[in-house]
């Protein structure tokens, strides 16, 4: 978040996130279920222990809600920099990591100097900073001003070492299924 904006940002997250409906995901109120797996939960539980032993600031949640199932609680963590643990690695999970920065150039570089590229975010007023953005981020998917709305017609998959290929709808999605093969013939 923009240093401006950052203080009140963090504030609106955890006041949203503490409104968040975590259970069975069949329920037309739930907005979060289960991981799933035991595995999965203890590698997320992991990843919220390391940011709070590297410094960043738990705003909400970091437990498993019950002892029933792999419910973890909406997460929140501020004041996270780009050499933590939960920065450096692909979490998923429900953990939100809010960083601060000064300017738009800042937010590229940041963003392309990770080894990942599923998916970003960016949230703006202005047309010419999201086209900017939306054009030099490496990543395979970008939300503007929203986030993970999918069309199951359009080509999902990441750059860098954030899978391989495309799944979804398009010609695009159709490489990964197929296999070239050139034959030579003397007639």
């Amino acid at each position: 978040m923009h240093d401006d904006i950052y203080d009140e940002f963090v504030r609106r997250s955890v006041a949203r996130a503490q409104k968040r409906r975590v259970g069975h995901p069949f329920c037309k109120e739930t907005a979060q279920g289960a991981q799933v797996s035991q595995e999965q939960m203890d590698k997320i539980l992991g990843y919220i222990e390391s940011a709070k032993a590297e410094g960043a600031r738990l705003e909400l949640g970091g437990y498993r809600m019950g002892s029933e199932g792999f419910y973890i609680a909406p997460t929140i963590f501020s004041e996270v920099t780009d050499a933590m643990t939960v920065s450096k690695e692909e979490i998923f999970g429900p953990v939100m990591c809010l960083a601060r920065f000064k300017s738009v150039d800042e937010v590229i570089q940041r963003a392309n100097a990770t080894p990942f590229g599923l998916a970003a975010g960016i949230f703006t007023k202005d047309a010419a900073t999201g086209q900017k953005l939306s054009r030099r981020i490496h990543a395979g998917l970008m939300f503007w001003n929203c986030y993970h709305v999918n069309d199951i017609a359009a080509p999902f998959g990441g750059m860098k070492h954030s899978g391989m290929g495309r799944e979804g709808g398009g010609m695009y999605c159709l490489e990964s299924y197929l296999e070239v093969k050139n034959v030579v013939q003397k007639i």
